[in-house]
């Protein structure tokens, strides 16, 4: 098989398999990543090199490499055991509560570091072996943050960028890492090191000054003769989707069934998030219920939906979270709801794109209030629904999203009081001023889409522009 010129490297394939009667195959993934570097794939017969998402029994080796929507995918074996150390251990009870904020206390086992870096070393290999002469490899996300240098040592002609969809922690909290020069000797291996916001690269330089004394060369750092350069790029969306599917009649349509069926409302209030204790859900409600205690909102004047996507089921933190969140639904409905009647519809399930979308169209109110957030898309998926220029966006500052999305109601998730105010104010605020903010998102958001995202890295990185996936504007 020939070698690609550009290699995308991340922890799952941008697939899910389907089974069809008996017959099982492949189907796109609808994320915003393989929207973003869909085009680039297609135009340069790039390689994506991932995990398909199914543990293989020990010693099988994975798929066999095989062609998707003009994307040629390259499938990395995981087992269970894997997953487990690897992925459910180090990625997600290590890395991820470090990162944001050591939220939950993070959980170290030198048990799952061997594995990470194992299953790291694995996915260096699998990219050092797609890549063609002087390629461009792209690595993805915390779970990869090792790929870089391994591969540099297989393969120093490359090019390689990495990005971090997640946000990346001070000084004070990186240094309790147990592995961490490994970490960040693995992140140097890249010639481009991306992050969602510019605090997010200052942190990582001064790192780099203050435990592995390295020299600061304006945005960037020296290493091995080789200059590391370090900036945001603030991942987006693919917005004309988005407003494509606001615009449907059958996304309408289902958006005013959705009011009918909760009861026609003054007000609909929503927030979709993963389960994850990072998404502020359980401060969320518990501001919700003293607004309705307080007799600042009603029942059913206004209600709540909120939609909680299932997420990393066997990780223990996540199974307490879903315990507390159902609790407090369950107290708020007891407290305030009616016969057929809710305070909050709890929804603990995955919705389609489409539904997602109508729910968006329905929503008087959105709240995306994470205690900690790299971005956070479903801000911008909400703006780029309100074709309407409708709709009032209550945001955390603690999102990425945040420093764009500056005519939101924003608030700090932390302080109860500031939600319950940034709420109201977003209730209470009259439809010019809505508009007003609304057109203002949504004119920044059109400039700056998910194809501008990933054009914008890959220039930095030193692509050519011919190879580039066009903004949609």
């Amino acid at each position: 098989m020939a070698r690609s010129s550009f290699v995308v490297v991340a922890n799952r394939l941008p697939v899910d398999e389907v089974t069809i009667g008996e017959r099982r195959t492949w189907r796109r993934s609808p994320g915003g990543l393989v929207t973003a570097l869909h085009p680039v794939l297609a135009a340069q017969h790039g390689t994506w090199v991932g995990w398909s998402g199914s543990p293989a029994e020990p010693g099988q080796p994975a798929p066999e490499p095989f062609e998707l929507d003009g994307m040629a995918l390259h499938p990395v074996a995981l087992t269970a055991h894997d997953v487990e150390r690897y992925y459910e251990g180090f990625s997600n009870s290590s890395l991820w509560p470090l990162y944001h904020d050591a939220i939950e206390t993070p959980v170290y086992k030198r048990s799952w570091w061997e594995s990470y870096r194992r299953v790291n070393q694995r996915f260096a290999e699998a990219a050092a072996e797609e890549a063609g002469e002087e390629a461009t490899v792209w690595v993805q996300d915390y779970q990869l943050q090792l790929v870089p240098a391994m591969l540099r040592a297989i393969r120093p002609d490359l090019r390689i960028g990495f990005f971090l969809h997640i946000p990346f922690p001070p000084v004070e909290l990186f240094m309790q890492l147990p592995r961490r020069a490994e970490i960040l000797r693995g992140l140097l291996g890249a010639d481009l090191v991306g992050f969602q916001r510019p605090l997010a690269a200052q942190n990582f330089l001064r790192l780099t000054r203050h435990l592995l004394g390295l020299r600061p060369r304006g945005a960037g750092v020296d290493q091995d003769g080789r200059i590391v350069h370090a900036a945001a790029f603030p991942i987006s969306i693919d917005v004309a989707e988005i407003e494509a599917l606001a615009s449907s009649p059958l996304v309408r349509a289902r958006a005013e069934q959705i009011r009918a069926e909760l009861g026609d409302p003054k007000t609909v209030i929503l927030g979709v998030d993963r389960l994850d204790y990072t998404k502020g859900i359980e401060q969320r409600l518990k501001a919700f219920r003293e607004l309705l205690s307080e007799d600042r909102l009603t029942v059913p004047e206004v209600v709540m939906v909120q939609v909680a996507t299932p997420s990393r089921e066997r990780v223990e933190h996540y199974q307490s979270l879903r315990v507390k969140v159902e609790r407090e639904v369950g107290r708020i409905n007891g407290d305030h709801g009616r016969v057929g009647v809710p305070a909050v519809h709890y929804l603990h399930q995955s919705y389609s794109r489409s539904e997602l979308v109508a729910l968006y169209c329905a929503a008087d109110v959105m709240m995306v209030t994470p205690l900690r957030d790299g971005m956070n898309l479903v801000a911008k998926e909400y703006v780029a629904a309100r074709v309407d220029l409708g709709g009032a966006l209550v945001l955390s500052e603690f999102a990425g999203a945040a420093g764009e999305l500056r005519q939101a109601f924003l608030c700090n998730p932390h302080d109860l009081q500031g939600v319950k105010d940034a709420l109201m104010r977003a209730v209470q605020a009259d439809q010019t001023e809505v508009s007003r903010r609304m057109r203002a998102m949504r004119r920044h958001l059109r400039a700056h889409d998910v194809r501008h995202w990933a054009s914008s890295f890959l220039s930095a990185l030193g692509v050519p522009s011919a190879a580039l996936p066009a903004s949609e504007e």
